[in-house]
């Protein structure tokens, strides 16, 4: 089975874009799910357990799961391109050679 680490825009000051980021993320981690990945997503596991300790904690947690995966697929939501998350995540990807896929939010369609 394949392993992918999804990664998105999640930051916001906004409660409910943080919300709204959260939902794509489990649709498309449910979708990765149904095509024959196995998905770590890491809006989709922390979400819930809201723990207020800044981003370098998240950045350690998420490195450790990113490391074991085969593929970092970006869902392109509006602000990936300015997301500092998905930019570490995006060079850590190139600095362990891990291939990188982007995925629609709209259509989940998958491209290199």
């Amino acid at each position: 089975m394949k392993t992918a680490y999804l990664g998105l825009p999640y930051s916001d000051p906004d409660s409910y874009i943080r919300y709204k980021r959260f939902i794509a993320a489990n649709k498309a981690a449910a979708h990765l799910f149904s095509i024959g990945f196995n998905v770590f997503s890491p809006i989709s596991h922390s979400h819930g357990i809201n723990l207020n300790v800044g981003p370098g904690f998240w950045t350690t947690v998420d490195s450790y799961w990113q490391k074991h995966c085969e593929f970092l697929i970006i869902l392109r939501l509006t602000g990936w391109t300015k997301s500092v998350g998905l930019e570490h995540e995006y060079e850590l990807a190139e600095l362990i050679g891990q291939k990188v896929l982007f995925m629609n939010p709209n259509t989940y369609q998958i491209t290199a």
